[in-house]
């Protein structure tokens, strides 16, 4: 109620503040909208439809009752008309046909004394008996007509027994006519019954007009009726409209604007509550809900804050990275070249002129300064994956293997090794890195080796959205307790001695296989040899279309930087097998 009260003050107060004819102190008008909603406000909405409900159930069942009303008169007016005054009038004019027949048929039996001129008589009689009934029951209701009726009725009698009766008894008798006197009183009786006949169907006339009348005035107010009970129904679905407007429907997009306003980013912007019981909850709920945004993006402000403070240590940390491995590419690798370099001059001038331990001590000094070199190459090469980007363009895998293949095609020779391939699609990739996987993968296939001549196969199948590729050898295999760990670096599973290298072949081959969005693992489910899988995001059909017409300049851009990797491979470079000794790096 206190939000409510707050809600509709301030409306009233935002009014009376403006300029106005109002007089001091007066209170302003308050729209009817308004009032509905104060009068509604904090109502639930089960309630706001109940009263509507109810109210349009009043509504029409006054409608349907004066609808009723004015219907019933117009029907009884009508049916006054049609089933009583219309056969009353027809009905008398046959009345006065059948009495005009009756004194028709006396007249002439009267005067030809011949009993066939006495037919109208009979007949009128019979006629008259049955008009008689019919008249008496469409009159009911209408007592001055009947009363004229009545009239009408005793005349006739009156006309038969004084002069009718006699006259055709005296003819029977005596053949001839009656006497003029008698004939005169005839005559008079006739014209009173006239007289009154005359005047039963001016009264069922007069009658007749009356109903008319009242039956127009039915209709009109039957057509007033229907025409009010339109208004009104207008009118009240322009209250409810008005007043579902003022009470839900307003609220509503207040709080639409509200949350519109809260979603645009204006996060300290409070909800009024007014409205529906539903809509107060709903605002309440929503403001609870803008409170904890609020709260919590002040967190996440925090949190980002002390990340971009990280961010900027990390990048401090890889500057200072960098750094190293210009230190370590340049400057430390000049002390152990000379070291190298004077270990082996001493081992060529000394060689067999000192003992045995000494030759010993300098052949492992020349061979620690090879593997240190080696090491930091490989380091060197490790570290820089994925930091230097190059641009990636779409290249035939089939080009990277065989690349590949070139750079080792002095250990594929000892090893007598064959490598066969099935279809290769194309990725889009960085070529030099890309190469540096199948060139691991194939140098470890022919390290590790059994004792049949080395076997590997390479192919590629489509997996949903990626390429999967597979390696697989005929070699000594690895078993799956250490299908994880051949994947960090430095990590041997064998002595140096007996398969030299560095550690670090598959270790590169997984940074490089992640940093295009793949993953590479061991396939422990092969008992014979190893399988290596990896998988690369697979390019769209569009992409591939639009490659075609430059699939030359991509194989030249895949196949240059492969030829470097065999330089460095040549020289002992960063993650590269020595085609002479077979491998630098193993598993």
């Amino acid at each position: 109620m206190t939000d409510q009260t707050t809600a509709a003050g301030g409306s009233a107060t935002t009014e009376a503040a403006g300029p106005g004819p109002l007089a001091a102190g007066a209170p302003p008008p308050v729209p009817a909208a308004q009032r509905v909603a104060r009068v509604t406000g904090g109502w639930p909405v089960s309630r706001m439809i109940a009263v509507g409900i109810a109210f349009m159930a009043l509504f029409s069942v006054l409608a349907i009752l004066i609808g009723a009303l004015a219907l019933t008169d117009l029907t009884n007016a009508r049916n006054r008309v049609v089933q009583n005054l219309d056969p009353a009038a027809y009905e008398a004019s046959q009345l006065y046909v059948a009495l005009l027949n009756q004194e028709t048929g006396v007249r002439g039996y009267a005067l030809s004394g011949q009993q066939a001129f006495l037919q109208p008589y009979t007949t009128g009689r019979t006629a008259e008996q049955h008009t008689l009934r019919r008249l008496h029951s469409v009159l009911a209701g209408l007592p001055v007509a009947q009363g004229a009726l009545t009239r009408v009725i005793r005349k006739a009698d009156d006309w038969r027994t004084n002069y009718a009766a006699p006259a055709i008894a005296e003819v029977a008798k005596t053949g001839k006519p009656p006497a003029g006197a008698d004939v005169q009183r005839g005559k008079a009786d006739f014209d009173s019954i006239r007289a009154s006949m005359t005047t039963l169907q001016g009264d069922i006339s007069a009658q007749r007009q009356r109903s008319e009348a009242a039956l127009a005035h039915a209709a009109a107010t039957l057509d007033g009726s229907f025409i009010g009970i339109a208004a009104g129904l207008l009118l009240v679905v322009i209250l409810l409209t008005l007043g579902v407007r003022a009470a839900a429907m307003r609220p509503l997009a207040r709080l639409a604007g509200d949350v519109r306003q809260i979603a645009d980013g204006d996060f300290g912007h409070h909800l009024a509550r007014s409205g529906p019981r539903e809509v107060r909850d709903l605002s309440t709920d929503v403001d609870s809900m803008r409170g904890r945004i609020v709260s919590e993006l002040s967190a996440v402000r925090d949190i980002n804050a002390t990340l971009e403070g990280r961010t900027l240590d990390l990048q401090r940390s890889n500057s200072e990275l960098e750094q190293f491995a210009y230190v370590a590419s340049h400057d430390l690798q000049e002390p152990l070249r000379k070291v190298a370099s004077f270990c082996q001059l001493l081992q060529r001038r000394y060689a067999g002129q000192l003992d045995e331990k000494a030759d010993q001590y300098i052949e492992y000094a020349v061979d620690g300064a090879k593997r240190m070199q080696m090491l930091i190459n490989d380091l060197l090469a490790f570290s820089r994956v994925g930091r230097i980007e190059q641009p990636r363009v779409l290249v035939p895998v089939a080009n990277l293997l065989t690349q590949a293949r070139t750079n080792l095609a002095t250990a594929i020779r000892k090893t007598h090794a064959r490598i066969e391939s099935g279809p290769l699609p194309t990725v889009l990739a960085e070529p030099t890195l890309l190469t540096a996987v199948f060139q691991n993968l194939l140098s470890n296939a022919l390290k590790f080796r059994g004792e049949e001549a080395p076997l590997v196969t390479v192919s590629a199948a489509r997996d949903g959205e990626f390429w999967l590729f597979a390696v697989e050898d005929n070699g000594i295999g690895i078993a799956p307790d250490y299908a994880d760990r051949i994947f960090v670096i430095f990590q041997r599973l064998h002595d140096k001695s007996t398969y030299p290298g560095t550690g670090i072949g598959l270790a590169m081959c997984r940074k490089i296989v992640e940093y295009h969005g793949g993953r590479i693992w061991l396939d422990t489910s092969v008992t014979s040899g190893a399988r290596f899988c990896f998988t690369l995001p697979a390019v769209d059909e569009a992409s591939l279309a639009r490659a075609g017409s430059t699939a030359s300049a991509v194989s030249a851009v895949s196949a240059a930087p492969a030829d470097n990797t065999a330089d460095a491979a040549r020289s002992g470079g960063p993650g590269s097998p020595d085609p002479d000794e077979g491998a630098d790096d193993d598993d």
